[in-house]
């Protein structure tokens, strides 16, 4: 939007703001600097105007200000339509709010989320710091497709792409785009691709060239009910080959217990995990780096997997050892 359209409209929400009552058109023209002499000119900027500020939740509201010619149509904004309610949050609102701007301050959103803040603050609105002290998370969004992609989402607009799948080239792609999700370290873009017809996932860092704008803003309609986590996830699930039975120390073992489809008490400080897993070398991996405080107990697949780790370890020379004689 250009810098005279941004103030033409500011000056318009003032002006129908400040209004006492409905005002013509002709009284708009006159008020609002910025609208053209000729008639046919003004109609076609002010109903462009009208419609603008209405798309972006702007009660303009339409009427007269006569009982006896209904037909003398003029136009005005309620204060009490208009103005946002009290904005309040509670202790632990405010901690995350506060939170998510830290996370952003060394990313791509670090503008939005400090003009955030801003705003909040000069509503009287104040993060609790004592709250969030030593906390400090990070968002890494280095992907240039991060900022284009994220602008397609917010603006609901349709992207072009080229796209690169393992093993194979590049192949141009048509995006409706309906969310960017962050999974385990990598980013991804969820959404319809029209080429294929159907919903797909794709990893931002396989995104190769530019991201380009396809068609208007506004366009895109996200169909209710979708979850962008949750296709992610999908797209990233490894199929489970069996279920392991794990005890693991009360408090420990955090990574398993995220892990895990059912819980219980074992006495004297022990709990039993049933722990899905995919190849019992990586779920071997995850309980040797856990030391003493998980031990496998079936199948035997997955304890004959984290024996062999043990021994390998045992067995390796250590490094005072190896030029001994």
């Amino acid at each position: 939007m250009s810098k005279a359209k941004t103030e033409r409209l500011l000056n318009l929400v003032i002006c129908l703001l400040a209004a006492p009552r409905y005002l013509s058109r002709e009284e708009i023209r006159r008020a609002v600097p910025g609208y053209a002499e000729a008639q046919e000119a003004f109609e076609r900027t002010f109903e462009r105007d009208k419609d603008e500020l209405r798309e972006m939740g702007v009660p303009v509201e339409t009427g007269s200000n006569s009982a006896w010619f209904e037909d003398e149509v003029g136009y005005r904004i309620r204060r009490d339509a208009y103005a946002l309610p009290e904005v309040s949050f509670a202790p632990d609102e405010m901690a995350v709010l506060g939170l998510a701007a830290r996370a952003w301050q060394q990313a791509s959103l670090a503008g939005a989320a400090s003009s955030a803040l801003l705003k909040l603050r000069a509503d009287g609105v104040d993060p609790d710091e004592i709250a969030i002290a030593g906390i400090e998370p990070r968002v890494d969004a280095a992907e240039a497709a991060f900022g284009p992609l994220w602008e397609a989402v917010r603006d609901r607009r349709a992207v072009r792409f080229d796209y690169r799948r393992p093993g194979s080239g590049s192949s141009p792609r048509s995006v409706e785009p309906w969310g960017v999700v962050s999974w385990h370290g990598r980013w991804y873009l969820v959404g319809h691709d029209r080429d294929r017809g159907a919903a797909r996932v794709f990893r931002l860092s396989r995104i190769t060239g530019p991201v380009k704008g396809v068609g208007p803003a506004g366009a895109v309609v996200v169909p209710e009910g979708v979850d962008v986590r949750r296709e992610v996830a999908r797209a990233n699930e490894v199929p489970v080959s069996g279920t392991a039975t794990v005890r693991a120390r009360t408090g420990a073992a955090g990574f398993l217990r995220r892990q895990a489809t059912a819980a219980r008490p074992d006495g004297d400080g022990w709990d039993v995990l049933e722990v899905p897993y995919a190849d019992a070398g990586h779920l071997a991996d995850a309980v040797c780096g856990l030391g003493a405080a998980v031990v496998v107990l079936d199948p035997p697949e997955a304890r004959e997997a984290v024996v062999r780790r043990l021994r390998g370890v045992l067995e390796r020379p250590t490094a005072a050892g190896e030029g001994a004689a």
